[in-house]
């Protein structure tokens, strides 16, 4: 399987098989991450329940702002040290492996811990999985680009974000099917898991998934030979490196140019901060207020899968409205379907001062249906993945050929202080509050919403010829 991108001189061949199996890696990155995500506030809640005797979303918020935090500067750092790598199975290759066989070893010793109740188990086992995982993350992104030509990244970024996000659809059945929900015959604001022994199963289910992963890429890729085979292609590819104007490694981007470089970091800190607020608190929110620990599970799939029907579907749409009119409309989707789910919640009380005593005269059962929210839901999905498919392109444009890793650095360092500070900043306004995880999409709505007024401030140039990407070029997603 052979992607070719020719001229008059030369032929350049992407191995869509080899790019498959460097996916792995990513598959279990997202895979690993959303069970994180899922999971764990929920084990924080129940735990400091059981010692405090009520839960604090503010301390949730800093214990899982931990990783964003921490990657803020360990990917840096493990960038480098892999660049500085040179041993028989190369140099990036041995940070993969390590890593991902110590993530699968220890991981399940996160739902462990929460079954022997221990809440100091729990939080040290989280902090080392964060460590380990942000050893090998940076390592992981560098292997592809280091053996792709540059015109043919997009493609194979593409590809490996098709794998990552199918190990995230794997989690999300997992959190589905593998639920430690709240005993409904216990009512009042404290909650025993139906079954502890169900997180287990999930975390051990992961890990096997992640050794998978990872014998699959000690079997396919040989990173040496992968580098010496590309030598040639990855030097023509540089010949071929394009921007839209002239940008130079010595010369500052111009004022108005700037202008734009501050307005595109401003609208990626908000409506990173938006989401992630919602990837955070989400399970938390759905068993206290929706009932049901599964929908977040449901949630995340419906997201997942509108997200990469929308890479593939709206594929074309960049070349026809541009980039900045298709960010804005994809904010503005998130903006509606988020205001829409808190007017359907407004609609059947849910932000009324009676409504547990209504959930709990319904027999603890939620008194309105689920799927309009996930009709909202899969409408948010297509807008995130209209941001995220064209948002780091519009930074990149701003690069030279020699600077995308520094202007990526940019973006992404952006986006991990956003995902950083949010956690703690919407704990600590739920916690201070009556309405405590009720404010969670009035909050995401808010920053959304701004991020849609700052991004019509961006200047987009006009009658410029843009690429068409097609099918899972369109995947070219942070």
């Amino acid at each position: 399987m052979e992607q070719k991108i020719e001229n008059n001189t030369r032929t350049l061949k992407l191995n869509v098989k080899n790019t498959l199996y460097m996916g792995s890696a990513f598959f279990a990155i997202l895979m690993l991450w959303q069970m994180y995500n899922h999971y764990c506030p929920l084990f924080l809640d129940y735990l400091l329940r059981l010692k405090y005797n009520q839960s604090n979303e503010f301390i949730i918020g800093i214990i899982m702002a931990g990783d964003n935090l921490l990657a803020i500067f360990m990917l840096p750092l493990f960038g480098k040290l892999s660049d500085r790598t040179h041993t028989k199975f190369g140099k990036r290759m041995p940070y993969i492996v390590i890593g991902m066989a110590l993530s699968a070893l220890l991981f399940p010793l996160i739902a462990i811990m929460f079954y022997f109740n221990s809440l100091v188990g729990v939080i040290v086992m989280m902090g080392v999985i964060i460590l380990i995982m942000n050893m090998y993350r940076n390592p992981a992104v560098a292997l592809m680009p280091d053996v792709t030509p540059k015109p043919l990244r997009s493609k194979a970024n593409g590809i490996i974000n098709f794998v990552g996000y199918l190990g995230a659809i794997l989690a999300g059945g997992l959190a589905l099917f593998l639920k430690i929900d709240k005993d409904k015959s216990i009512t009042g604001s404290n909650w025993e898991p139906t079954s502890k022994g169900n997180a287990i199963i999930a975390f051990c289910i992961a890990s096997f998934f992640m050794l998978l992963a990872m014998f699959l890429l000690i079997w396919k890729i040989n990173e040496n030979k992968l580098l010496k085979d590309a030598k040639d292609d990855i030097e023509y590819g540089e010949k071929l490196s394009e921007t839209l104007s002239e940008v130079t490694d010595d010369k500052p981007l111009c004022k108005a140019d700037m202008k734009n470089f501050i307005i595109l970091l401003i609208g990626v800190l908000l409506w990173f901060m938006a989401f992630n607020a919602i990837e955070t608190f989400n399970s938390l929110f759905c068993k206290d207020i929706l009932q049901n620990e599964g929908i977040a599970s449901t949630i995340v799939i419906i997201l997942t899968v509108s997200s990469i029907i929308t890479f593939l579907a709206a594929a074309n749409l960049p070349s026809k409205i541009g980039r900045k009119s298709t960010v804005i409309l994809g904010i503005g989707l998130l903006v509606v379907s988020f205001v829409l789910i808190l007017v359907y919640f407004l609609c059947n009380g849910v932000f009324k001062s009676d409504y547990d005593d209504v959930v709990v005269a319904n027999g603890n059962k939620l008194p309105f249906s689920v799927i309009p929210i996930y009709i909202l839901i899969a409408i948010a999905g297509c807008g995130w993945a209209l941001i995220n498919a064209n948002s780091y392109p519009m930074m990149v444009e701003m690069s030279s050929s020699n600077n995308i890793g520094k202007f990526t650095g940019y973006y992404y360092t952006v986006s991990m202080i956003a995902q950083s500070i949010t956690p703690i900043l919407v704990g600590l306004i739920m916690y201070n509050s009556e309405a405590s995880l009720k404010l969670l999409y009035i909050y995401s709505a808010i920053l959304m919403g701004l991020a849609l007024i700052v991004m019509c401030f961006f200047k987009e140039k006009k009658n410029t010829k843009r690429h068409i990407k097609k099918g899972l070029d369109a995947l070219d997603v942070d």
